[in-house]
């Protein structure tokens, strides 16, 4: 099956799925897989903090990378992933409106994550950060494949 993943959403999934997300500017897209298991799943958060709005992150805690991570990471476990065989890979974070973004949103959900990964003891295998070009995302769940899509250029991650 394929699955496409809106703004503050996060899907999971087994082997023979695909997980997509588009417009990957300033918001974080991240990718974690079990190989083992075949199974994964892909965040796309828009904001950094949830103590900005609690009630939205009560209702919807993708919106944030602080309450989406841990949730993604869950739902992953729930279908038989394991943190230890866990590989995780982040893209977007970026600056779609240039180097003087006001709020740094892109950076702040970065940094965000970071400290999550850090203090959970999960490192990143690859991510595909920065800069001001919006990112596609092609997730396949069959073999953990990665692929980027950026102003007509395909690459994996």
């Amino acid at each position: 099956m394929r699955y496409v993943v809106v703004v503050a959403d996060m899907k999971v999934g087994k082997n023979g799925d695909m997980l997509v997300t588009h417009a990957l500017g300033s918001c974080l897209g991240l990718m974690v897989y079990d190989p083992e298991a075949q199974v994964g799943g892909l965040l796309h958060a828009m904001l950094p903090l949830s103590r900005i709005n609690p009630e939205k992150a009560a209702a919807n805690p993708f919106m944030f990378v602080d309450t989406g991570v841990p949730e993604l990471f869950k739902k992953v476990y729930d279908l038989g992933g394991q943190k230890k065989r866990m590989i995780a890979k982040a893209a977007g974070c970026g600056r779609p409106l240039g180097n003087d973004e006001l709020f740094k949103i892109g950076e702040r959900n970065y940094t965000v994550l970071k400290k999550l990964l850090w203090k959970n003891n999960i490192l990143l295998d690859a991510e595909d950060v920065g800069g001001a070009a919006s990112r596609t995302v092609h997730f396949d769940l069959s073999t953990g494949q990665i692929i980027i899509s950026s102003n007509g250029v395909k690459r994996d991650l």
